[in-house]
């Protein structure tokens, strides 16, 4: 079978993001979300006027968020699209669980690459303060089977802690092991001046916080927040389009790979087949796993399958720079390096625990024996950054761009979470207990 591919180049080009908060009370949706849009045209030294004559030649938007819950409001994406001025272009809202950001980016370059459009924003936004804690997490788990999981007390924080006890089963992962990538995560975050939890931690620290749903501590998992992204990619004509009008772009990054995966909704409807390879994988690794289990998402590895081989990435492990990963729990972190196939099913504790995923030249208080192998979450990702849903793959986008510009240091004020000489990046954005999984790929240019 043909692998799938663009049908012409995608660049991404611009991003921005707001401040990411536990409440965001100065700022409407739509106006958080021009804050993240208004940045993005910063970067391209344009006058928001230019940008917007420009986009409305052959351009067009899509909206990112979650839920008609948190704003108590339809139609929440034309409204967005109305404050930032993109009226009457062509847009639509995007809704695909946690990975809602992700699926709008890779919707934004299908425009792209189809060439319906040469200048496409994708942007997304959240606004979760506008309920109690309790009230959003029923929200949330309204995107889990409502006719069988939910009335049995089918909330998030259950089923992950239900995955992570039988991968501790399986394959012996310690809660030490999830507690350090807390660890790294919060200690990557003090330096990003975006992230809404930004602290120094210790194994400790996590292990005593308040206990949600065994093993899993309220430092093991993201926190609700509000924030909004906005993202720009564009084909060679509207890259040409900008340059034209006197605009500068720090650096063009090239879409190289898009994959997306799906599942089951529940869990116990999930066969166990065999293991999908990865390129450098053999059957041999795997003989007797059942997979997927309640261990391992499959929509996460036919996600990176695709946009692997899309890609030309025959070797994870070596070929990429940096991984911003869908880290709404410390458990799924490591068990998403296994999907990815950064190392062996079970062997994501161990990966962690070497420090493989962490950031070279940062003092983490910890004893690793092999730091800065494969850097996974440089910005903090979501435990510590925060996931308002509709904006948070579009967050991590914007935060892979940076780094591929090389321009950490240009918005977070210092480079101590700038990879040096970043080439290829991943981001990963995933929805429910792996129902939608998307992977995405960029290499500067």
């Amino acid at each position: 079978m043909k692998k799938k591919e663009l049908g012409r180049p995608v660049y991404f080009v611009a991003g921005g993001v707001s401040q990411f908060a536990k409440t965001r009370q100065d700022l409407t949706f739509g106006a958080m979300v021009k804050e993240a849009t208004d940045q993005m045209v910063e970067g391209l030294n344009l006058p928001y006027g230019k940008f917007l004559e420009i986009l409305k030649k052959r351009g067009g938007t899509k909206a990112s968020y979650f839920s008609d819950h948190f704003t108590r409001q339809l139609m929440a994406g034309v409204m967005g699209q109305d404050i930032q001025g993109f009226c009457p272009l062509s847009s639509n809202r995007v809704e695909g669980g946690g990975a809602t950001g992700g699926i709008c980016f890779q919707e934004a370059c299908k425009e792209i690459a189809s060439g319906y459009m040469d200048i496409c924003v994708a942007f997304g936004f959240e606004t979760m303060s506008h309920v109690r804690t309790w009230k959003g997490n029923e929200f949330i788990a309204l995107a889990s089977d409502t006719d069988f999981d939910y009335p049995v007390g089918g909330f998030y924080s259950g089923y992950y802690a239900m995955m992570v006890t039988r991968h501790m089963y399986e394959f012996q992962t310690t809660v030490e092991q999830m507690a350090m990538v807390s660890v790294k995560n919060h200690i990557n975050a003090f330096y990003n001046p975006y992230a809404q939890k930004r602290e120094r931690l210790t194994i400790g620290d996590v292990r005593n916080s308040e206990m949600v749903a065994w093993p899993l501590t309220r430092r093991d998992i993201c926190v609700m927040s509000d924030g909004a992204a906005s993202c720009l990619v564009v084909s060679e004509e509207g890259l040409e389009e900008i340059i034209q009008a006197g605009g500068k772009i720090d650096g063009v990054v090239k879409v190289t790979g898009i994959g997306r995966g799906t599942d089951a909704m529940r869990m116990a409807d999930r066969p166990h087949d065999q293991v999908m390879l990865l390129p450098w994988e053999k059957k041999t690794d795997y003989k007797g796993l059942k997979y997927p289990g309640v261990h391992s998402f499959r929509a996460g590895r036919v996600a990176a399958k695709e946009a692997y081989e899309m890609a030309g990435i025959t070797d994870a492990l070596e070929e990429l720079d940096f991984i911003e990963l869908h880290d709404a729990y410390t458990s799924s972190e490591i068990q998403t390096y296994e999907d990815l196939g950064l190392c062996k099913y079970g062997e994501g504790g161990k990966f962690v625990e070497n420090g493989n995923s962490f950031l070279k030249g940062i003092d983490y208080g910890l004893n690793l024996a092999q730091p800065g192998k494969l850097p996974v979450n440089p910005s903090g990702g979501l435990i510590a950054c925060g996931h308002p849903v509709g904006a948070t793959g579009l967050m991590q986008a914007v935060f892979s761009l940076w780094q591929l510009q090389g321009t950490i240091k240009k918005h977070f004020g210092t480079e101590t979470l700038q990879i040096p000489e970043a080439k290829n990046g991943l981001w990963h954005s995933h929805a429910g207990t792996g129902t939608y999984v998307t992977v995405t790929i960029g290499k500067k240019v």
